[in-house]
Parts: C-alpha cells; structure tokens; sequence
C-alpha cells in the first residue's frame, strides 16, 4: 500500500536511490516554499534543502541496529552548533525537513509526500490570508528635544490625537548633554505613522530628528 515501508531487513541499492532521490526532491520543494513566505539567506535554503537528504541517509544507516544508533548519536553529540536564535519560520522549517528526512529514512515515502504537501498547503494558505496578523501596531517613538524645553507632558496633546496609547519609557541625554532624547512606546491606529503627527511633533521641537521604528525587544520566536 502508499503508506506501508518500502525498505526491508536487507536494504537494496535501488530502494536507497529512490528514497535519496525523493529526499533531493522534498527538500528543494521545502525550501522553495520557504522562500515563498519571506525573507531568506542562501545559506540557509541550501542546508535546509539537504537537510531530509542527510536525515534519510542517517535513518537508512541506523535501520534499527543499536549499537550504530548509539554511535551516530555520540557522533552527532560532539557538533557544536553557534549561531543566532532562530525564528519560528525557521525552527518550522527544519523540523520539516527532519521529519521528511525521518519519514523517508524508515522508507515510508507515501507519508513524506502527504506531509510535505499538507504543510506547504496550510503555510501557503495562512500566508494569503495573512492569518496572525497584527492588528495592533506597535511601535518606538524617538524624539530629539533642546535641553532648554520641559519634557514633562510636552507632546501629550499630540499624541493623544494620533496614537490609541503611548506612554514615555525612557529619558536620556545626548550631544555631550545638549538635548533630550524621549523614547515613547505608542499604538498606531495604522502600520505606518500619520504624517501630521510628524509635522506636529517637529513644530514643538524645532525640527530636531524624530524617529518612528518598530519595538526592538520583540523577537518572532517559539
């Protein structure tokens, strides 16, 4: 049947091929459906595309002999990996790729292929109907101010005009303490600020840089 195991107790050069073959195909496919949702590096959709490739391999060497399980795995155990945290985009897509790499490694290619295609159709879906979207928009408010103005409730007005929230997370001094920089966290009724609010808030503090950026402590991770 589709979803019965094509590899045996002896392992065949021609089942090998086909399940190394289909590893190649499934992982080029994940890593194209990756490049769909956003944004990417070379480096990563490369390994990501050989990654069910090794896993399979890796699963057809083991085929149930423990001593060289516990031998891959002490293999395994001396890689260190430095790098940065992963998104959850990212995370999703290597444990894909393992589990294409599982599926395909225990020969059970129908069930590879049925993943493969259910994920990539729930990504894509959730992608177009940008499900979890925000609807909220948060963001950092930078405002520049002489040293010579009070800070105190000085762009309250304003920005109860244009922002939903805003509170003042922090003051500091900067230009060898010749300005005032004021750090607000707002909520935008839209993703990007009102060019009003802009021109208000430019008016008060003669000009100096003002900067609207997103917040910098939220982090897309699991």
């Amino acid at each position: 049947m589709l979803l019965d195991s094509i590899v045996t107790s002896s392992l065949d050069m021609t089942t090998m091929l086909i399940l190394c073959l289909s590893a190649m195909v499934l992982g080029g496919l994940t890593s194209l459906v990756y490049m769909k949702t956003g944004r990417y590096t070379k480096s990563f959709v490369s390994s990501l595309a050989a990654l069910p490739l090794i896993t399979t391999v890796v699963i057809l060497v083991v085929n149930g002999n423990l001593g060289t399980g516990i031998a891959v795995a002490g293999a395994f155990s001396l890689v260190r990996f430095r790098s940065n945290t992963g998104s959850a985009r990212e995370i999703l897509a290597i444990f894909l790729a393992m589990s294409l790499g599982l599926c395909l490694g225990g020969g059970y290619l129908g069930i590879a292929v049925l993943l493969f295609v259910f994920c990539a159709l729930m990504v894509l879906l959730l992608q177009q109907l940008n499900f979890g979207r925000e609807k909220t928009f948060e963001r950092q408010l930078k405002i520049s101010i002489p040293e010579t103005l009070d800070y105190t409730g000085l762009f309250d007005e304003t920005l109860k005009k244009y922002t939903e929230s805003f509170s003042l997370e922090r003051v500091r001094t900067t230009d060898m303490g010749s300005m005032y920089e004021l750090t607000y966290q707002v909520t935008l009724p839209s993703e990007c600020p009102s060019r009003a609010l802009l021109d208000e808030i430019r008016t008060v503090n003669g000009n100096l840089p003002v900067s609207v950026g997103r917040v910098s402590n939220v982090t897309e991770a699991l």
